[in-house]
């Protein structure tokens, strides 16, 4: 093994576990020089490494503005043989850039969810409606938060007519109050109105279900 005190005299800088990374890639003969940088972390550091083990092109996130599980998602793609410009391009960060490669996985279009206005969250409750084939363009607005979206999303795998509340002014609670009415079949008109808060709705869809049944 490379000797770490060795290693020590050369990079002051590095810590242990940044020093062992090096060794690791001078033992492979790999050309450090590419991660041997005070700006990349220990993990940082093995992604890179791992990459030119595997001969990947490395310098497409080789980049201390990457995190370590931004680079470990670029990493698994890139020796998968998939296109990393998607991810690259706009800086997603790790739990978007999964979002999308879940997305690619299953064949979806996800040109619908794969700009930097969306969070992960947001990203994911996308991805789930058009794996279920619903019309995901009603909600994937940036202006909905992805509680919002959920609510939609599961009004419209009900089939329910969620224009009652797929709107921005209503919060998840008052949502989810005015979905749970119209999944009774009641009329929600009553009570879908923004004045009322998420209590006071459920307080008039109790009183509508009791006058139903």
């Amino acid at each position: 093994m490379t000797d770490i005190e060795k290693l020590k005299k050369e990079y002051p800088w590095a810590n242990t576990l940044q020093l062992k990374q090096i060794a690791f890639g001078l033992e492979k003969n790999l050309d450090v020089s590419i991660y041997a940088n005070p700006d990349f972390s220990w993990s940082q550091m093995r992604y890179i490494r791992l990459g030119l083990e595997k001969g990947l092109d490395v310098s497409i996130y080789a980049k201390p503005e990457f995190s370590d599980s931004q680079m470990y998602e670029i990493y698994y793609e890139l020796k998968n043989g998939s296109d990393v410009s998607i991810y690259t391009e706009f800086k997603f960060n790790a739990d978007q850039i999964q979002e999308i490669r879940l997305g690619l996985k299953r064949g979806l279009d996800i040109s619908i969810y794969s700009k930097p206005e969306f969070n992960w969250k947001q990203m994911r409750q996308i991805r789930l409606g058009l794996e279920q084939g619903i019309d995901v363009s009603i909600y994937a607005k940036p202006r909905f938060n992805s509680e919002q979206m959920e609510e939609i999303r599961l009004g419209l795998e009900e089939g329910l007519d969620i224009s009652f509340y797929a709107k921005p002014e209503f919060n998840l609670y008052q949502m989810k109050e005015i979905r749970l009415g119209l999944e009774q079949g009641l009329d929600v008109s009553t009570y879908a109105k923004p004045e009322f808060d998420w209590i006071q709705m459920k307080s008039i869809r109790l009183s509508l279900d009791k006058i139903n049944n």
